[in-house]
């Protein structure tokens, strides 16, 4: 565990820690690379302000950097920009010290959260959207973007120099090993996170990213610096997070690319599978594959952003206890609530006695938005006709996909 405390302006601080302990953020998605938290403190002559804190788990450390720049005491002004308990986790415990003088600035959603979350009533001043004041010698504007990733989310502007604090937007899971966006090496790997982190968080609210972007250029907001509540503060070239964000948003396809997912229990559907990646890759595709089989099984967390951004998909699944192996229908559910940018899609399934699984998966991912180019079932093992068509439709899924 990493706790840096670093200048991005003359007065403005970012307060990050490096969280390795979570292995499941949200208690949901596998993070082995890790997260950070990042909060914003602007300390002038005349004011000080806090922007968000850590997660409550981290609440004594958040205490003791905070120190390391001011007294708690002297703490004017709290901004919490999203409610979420990894961002606004240790701010009662701010509070507490700060004996609750600083005034809590937020959406006014946030109000009833604060004391639904944490017992509190602090001296609290709801916002309003575009609404900009002068605080600690600077002006700041807040600016509401609900969604990203709940609906009291919003940023704030610093005119003067050029920072944009946004939160859960233009955020990351990892650990990076700069603070800034100055290694373009490390930038480079850090884009797979940023894509993870897209899709399993904001995924849902896909539409609000492309929202909020046009919102901010509609304001004529062109941020200097970048710095959002996860990940790499960028003050180099900060359009960089911002295109990467629009593309995966838009669903933007990496040449080539087709994700296989399949399951396979006795070996049936894998033998479909084979034939088609085979018939990929002889066709100059890049399949990446992730399988659910008695010797392997995939991570979710992995799966789901890898599509965002292929071309086409081909889906395999066993027919379980007369329906879709379970392991597949989980993916399947998460496909069709965090992936709003529909693809060309091939389904196969193996079953024994019903053959129901392939169609039940054709509807629905036809119904999120994909489109199908065929779905085939074999009982048992996929006959030569069966392993035929698959070929044929394999040329037929990339031909689509253009």
């Amino acid at each position: 565990m990493k706790i840096v405390k670093e200048k991005i302006t003359k007065d403005l601080y970012v307060l990050r820690i490096d969280d390795d302990q979570t292995s499941y953020f949200e208690s949901l998605w596998d993070i082995p690379e890790g997260i950070t938290y990042n909060a914003y403190l602007l300390a002038t002559s005349d004011k000080v302000l806090l922007f968000d804190a850590w997660k409550h788990t981290f609440t004594d450390l958040f205490i003791e950097v905070l120190k390391e720049v001011v007294d708690p005491r002297d703490i004017d002004y709290i901004i919490i920009q999203h409610m979420e308990q990894d961002h606004s986790g240790a701010i009662p415990k701010v509070l507490e010290l700060n004996g609750n003088r600083a005034e809590v600035l937020s959406h006014p959603l946030s109000e009833w959260m604060f004391k639904s979350f944490y017992g509190l009533t602090p001296k609290f001043r709801a916002l309003k959207d575009g609404e900009e004041m002068t605080l600690a010698e600077k002006k700041i504007r807040f600016i509401f973007n609900p969604w990203l990733h709940w609906p009291e989310t919003m940023m704030s502007f610093i005119p003067d120099d050029g920072v944009l604090l946004s939160c859960d937007a233009f955020g990351a899971f990892s650990m990076p090993l700069t603070i800034f966006d100055d290694d373009e090496k490390i930038i480079s790997g850090y884009y797979k996170h940023v894509r993870k982190y897209i899709v399993d968080i904001i995924g849902h609210y896909n539409e609000y990213i492309l929202k909020g972007v046009e919102k901010l250029s509609s304001q004529s907001i062109s941020p200097k610096v970048i710095a959002p509540g996860h990940g790499l503060v960028f003050k180099n070239n900060p359009k960089l997070i911002v295109d990467y964000y629009s593309k995966i948003a838009r669903g933007i396809a990496e040449k080539g690319k087709v994700i296989v997912i399949y399951d396979s229990m006795y070996g049936s559907v894998a033998k479909g599978i084979s034939t088609a990646i085979d018939e990929l890759r002889k066709s100059g595709a890049n399949p990446v594959v992730y399988r659910f089989t008695d010797v392997e099984r995939c991570n979710f967390s992995e799966v789901v952003p890898e599509i965002i951004d292929s071309q086409a998909m081909i889906i395999g699944a066993s027919t379980y206890e007369n329906d879709i192996f379970p392991y597949m229908r989980y993916v399947l559910d998460l496909i069709v609530d965090k992936i709003k940018v529909g693809k060309p899609v091939l389904t196969m399934s193996s079953h024994g006695w019903g053959g129901i699984t392939a169609s039940r998966i054709s509807k629905m991912l036809g119904e999120a938005g994909f489109k199908a180019v065929d779905s085939i079932d074999f009982r048992g093992q996929p006959a030569e006709n069966d392993l035929e068509r698959i070929r044929k439709d394999v040329g037929m899924l990339l031909a689509m996909a253009g």
